[in-house]
This record gives C-alpha cells, sequence and structure tokens, in this order.
C-alpha cells in the first residue's frame, strides 16, 4: 500500500460524516505522491525544487504515473506547483482506480441502485493496512489527514507533527499552503457570487 491510498480510505473512513473537500484532499494526495516518491529514491528536494531520482517508485501504478509526470528540466517544478498541477481532481481518480480494484465498492440500500450509494472501503488487507496506520497515529498520514479536515482522536491538526526528515516537512508545509490558499479562493467566490446575487434581486 501506498500513502496516497492509504489517505484516500481514510478520508471515506475517518472522515464519515464529515464533509471532507474534495479539493483539499486531491492536494493532500498529490502531497503524499510526493513523500512516498521521496522514500523511493524516484525524487529528491533542492530547496523546494523537485529534481527527479534514479530510484524506481513502488509497484504502484498510480505513483508510477506520478513519477512519469516529474518535470525534467531545470529549474524543475516547485513543490506548490506540483500540487495544483498533479493535484486537479487526483481524489477522483484515486477513488475511480480503489473502486476498479475492488478495494472500494458502493454501499447498497434497499430500493437504491449500487451506483447511488455512498463509496466505502470494502474489508481487505488495503483496509486494515491504512486502519492501522490511522489508529497508530503515524506522523505522515496525520498530517496529510489533517491538513484535507479530516479530524478525529488519531489525527489533530492543531499539533506539529513529529517528524525529523526536513524535505518531508517541506511537502507538509506546501500542502497545508496550498489548502489555506484553495479556501481563500472558495471564500472569495462565495462573496462574489452573494454580490451578484443581491445586485439581481436588486434589479
Amino acid at each position: 500500500m501506498t500513502t496516497p491510498r492509504d489517505l484516500s480510505i481514510t478520508a471515506v473512513e475517518a472522515g464519515a460524516g464529515r464533509a471532507v473537500e474534495p479539493g483539499d484532499l486531491s492536494l493532500a494526495l498529490a502531497g503524499a505522491e510526493v513523500i512516498d516518491l521521496l522514500e523511493a529514491g524516484a525524487l529528491t528536494l533542492d530547496g523546494d525544487r523537485i529534481v527527479p531520482g534514479g530510484g524506481r517508485p513502488p509497484g504502484d501504478p498510480l505513483l508510477s504515473e506520478a513519477a512519469a509526470a516529474l518535470v525534467r528540466q531545470e529549474p524543475y517544478e516547485s513543490v506548490e506547483d506540483w500540487l495544483w498541477r498533479r493535484g486537479r481532481g487526483l481524489s477522483e481518480v484515486y477513488r475511480r482506480v480503489l473502486v476498479a480494484e475492488g478495494q472500494m465498492a458502493r454501499r447498497r440500500r434497499r430500493w437504491v441502485p449500487a451506483r447511488g450509494g455512498r463509496v466505502e472501503p470494502v474489508d481487505s488487507p488495503a483496509r486494515r493496512h491504512a486502519a492501522d496506520r490511522w489508529a497508530s497515529g503515524e506522523p505522515v498520514l496525520a498530517a496529510l489527514a489533517a491538513a484535507a479536515g479530516i479530524r478525529d482522536r488519531a489525527a489533530d491538526g492543531d499539533e506539529a507533527p513529529d517528524i525529523a526528515d526536513d524535505a518531508v516537512l517541506t511537502v507538509l508545509a506546501a500542502v497545508n499552503e496550498a489548502v489555506v490558499e484553495l479556501e481563500s479562493v472558495r471564500q472569495r467566490r462565495t462573496v462574489e457570487k452573494a454580490a451578484f446575487d443581491n445586485i439581481w434581486r436588486g434589479a
């Protein structure tokens, strides 16, 4: 299992009943990919720049896709730019893959077609791995989940992650900044829409 897959499952399982914004989750997933590729030696960080490395990503098609998408010309790509480029719609990509692989399925309800139910993880080694990692409060998963807006006793977004790796901390900081920026965009659009509606009501 990979960190993005664990995060996708956690977002559904631990985030049940909470409104997890797909955009926030997508940014966190893109950050999770960078962290896994760092660990695999498929990239390094030069400051905040992603430098492709010689290591091979784990045998996961989505991580392999991420590695293939790295910018390979100097001055390379910043972590922030990667999050916005790679993160576009990424939560839906992972959801579709997990459903296609049978790791998630739509919950069936009486009189409701399967396609209309909520997607849930099925009982599988992948689900148990994600659950164990989440329950243990593993710092990287906890920090990414907090950034994505998932709150639970195993992840407190107000606490600094117990992580010593500077590169990982750089990625996590970029994820948090991107999520804050995305929220600012949402709020601005809400204000603009309200102002537009007021104009029409006053017309």
